[in-house]
């Protein structure tokens, strides 16, 4: 054998030559990596072309708009600065004393409904989640009434709660109670009629999230508690509150967002009253914008009660980081 031949032939004494995985991962990385973010881009982009229309384009337009005394009968807008701002701020001007009443409202409102309809979906969540003959059926009862519209749940209740001849009071008179409670009228009762109507509304969704939530817990931690002799109400602030807690976060964030941004109940129920005692921001904002077409100020309104709505979620998502820790 030649020394040609050994040279052209395989030698078995010759370590074999690996690409290293850097490079395998380079050239994976040059050509699908793109590739397949191109393609979330594509099915993401009708989303991102109705958000930018319909939520970064109204938002941008709104912060001009608050800058300055916008009116759709004015042929030019007037560029004011900070002032529709420094107008909320300064007591006595035109629109203080009624935007901050409506924001404590606004407060009264979520403050009263929050809490419950955390408690009440969390119980309903836990009752749910055990097997129970017809649960499937109980869900779908108390989820049905959020597939309604705030309009005709307005519309409803606004039949039943009437203070003349609404069915409640009916109710009530047959069994011996006061049938002239001014439920939509009135304060307090007015108050409660909205946190009763908003909780019998929204609360079907919450608890379906919060089942959801349940049905995620290993029952291993369950099984370990009862071998550590936990009962049912330490199994629940052992195991069962601990392991919603992501749950319960988001549920409370959107719950209070939902309940700083009421309308509709108050809107059809109690039309703000009685006075203004339930005129909510989002009421006295929509007055002001589309009622006196005064949106400059209105704008300046929606974006201070933005920052409050900011500040809170932020909070909530601190202290649940801390509890988590």
């Amino acid at each position: 054998m030649t020394n040609s031949s050994i040279a052209a032939g395989p030698n078995p004494a010759a370590p074999a030559v690996a690409v290293p995985p850097s490079s395998r991962r380079s050239r994976v990385g040059a050509t699908g990596v793109p590739r397949r973010t191109g393609t979330a881009y594509l099915f993401l982009a009708p989303f991102l072309a109705l958000f930018a229309v319909f939520v970064i384009t109204p938002a941008v337009f709104g912060l001009i708009i608050s800058v300055t005394d916008w009116s759709p009968f004015k042929v030019e807008q007037t560029f004011i600065g900070l002032q529709n701002y420094i107008d909320l701020f300064t007591p006595g001007s035109i629109t203080y004393g009624d935007f901050w009443q409506s924001m404590g409202a606004t407060g009264i409102f979520t403050l009263l409904s929050v809490p419950v309809m955390l408690v009440i979906p969390l119980l309903l969540a836990v009752l749910l989640n055990n097997k129970i003959k017809g649960g499937t059926a109980f869900r779908a009862i108390f989820f049905a009434p959020y597939v309604l519209g705030v309009a005709v749940i307005g519309v409803i209740w606004r039949y039943i709660l009437d203070t003349q001849s609404g069915m409640l009071n009916n109710l009530l008179g047959l069994i011996g109670l006061p049938t002239d409670i001014p439920w939509t009228v009135d304060v307090p009762w007015a108050w409660v009629s909205l946190v009763g109507v908003t909780v019998w509304w929204t609360l079907g969704f919450n608890a379906v999230i919060l089942l959801a939530g349940l049905k995620g817990i290993s029952a291993d931690l369950y099984e370990a508690a009862s071998l550590d002799g936990a009962g049912a109400i330490r199994k629940f602030f052992s195991v069962t509150l601990p392991g919603l807690r992501p749950v319960m976060l988001f549920v409370t964030t959107t719950t209070i967002l939902a309940s700083a941004n009421m309308f509709g109940q108050s809107f059809l129920l109690t039309k703000g009253g009685p006075g203004n005692a339930t005129r909510t921001a989002i009421m006295y904002i929509s007055d002001q914008g589309l009622g006196q077409s005064n949106m400059g100020a209105a704008s300046a309104m929606s974006y201070i009660l933005f920052a409050f709505l900011a500040i809170i979620s932020v909070i909530n998502f601190r202290l649940q980081r801390e509890r988590a820790e």
